[in-house]
């Protein structure tokens, strides 16, 4: 079976995007699907990107992006809603995700509150609203993410997204060899996991 990982974090808008549409990707395609959460802030640092991303843009090319997102968000039929004082924390969020077990309903709930509702994926509320409503035992998850172990296993995973090339997301991992970034790029995921020739990808190879 063809596997496809996503690599992903909560303050991403492209990767909320991404979120939406990867799991009927990998159906129309029959590839197993992993999700992967990432710290974003961390591959950042590791690539000398500025944390604040969007705030380093000139006022045009920050429009384009704002307008191209909604773009995507009309042609997908999902809300995209930018939150007051984006980026917002993610870090407990995705600790959370890992404690969970990596839970797409989780994953779904998190995203939703970020992007839909415009509330914060590391808040308490938040997180205990979404991991009840996913069937975990919220006490519980709180409890794992703020031990060391937890904070660990997110740096690990964050490495492995280093190691691998990924400067940002959402990125695409296909069967552990090669490389693709942004929801945009997801025509030519699927090609790839189609079987179509590689050379029409324009992927990045990886060692």
């Amino acid at each position: 079976m063809r596997r496809l990982d996503f690599w992903f974090d909560y303050s991403c808008p492209y990767a909320y995007l991404g979120a939406t549409q990867v799991e009927a990707l990998a159906a129309r395609t029959g590839a197993a699907l992993a999700w992967r959460p990432m710290l974003l802030g961390g591959v950042f640092a590791a690539n000398g990107t500025p944390q604040k991303l969007f705030a380093t843009l000139p006022a045009a090319k920050a429009a384009h992006n704002e307008r191209d997102l909604r773009r995507w968000a009309e042609l997908f039929g999902v809300p995209l809603r930018f939150p007051a004082g984006h980026p917002l924390r993610s870090v407990e969020a995705l600790r959370a995700t890992v404690a969970a077990g990596v839970d797409p309903r989780v994953i779904h709930g998190l995203y939703r509150a970020y992007w839909v509702e415009g509330r914060g994926p590391s808040e308490e509320g938040t997180l205990r609203d979404v991991l009840s409503a996913a069937g975990h035992d919220a006490d519980r998850v709180l409890a794992v993410i703020g031990r060391p172990e937890a904070r660990d296993d997110l740096r690990r995973r964050t490495d492995e997204a280093i190691a691998l090339g990924v400067f940002g997301a959402p990125a695409y991992v296909v069967d552990g060899r090669r490389l693709y970034w942004g929801q945009d790029r997801m025509e030519f995921v699927e090609r790839d996991l189609a079987g179509a020739p590689l050379a029409t990808h324009g992927a990045a190879p990886l060692a």
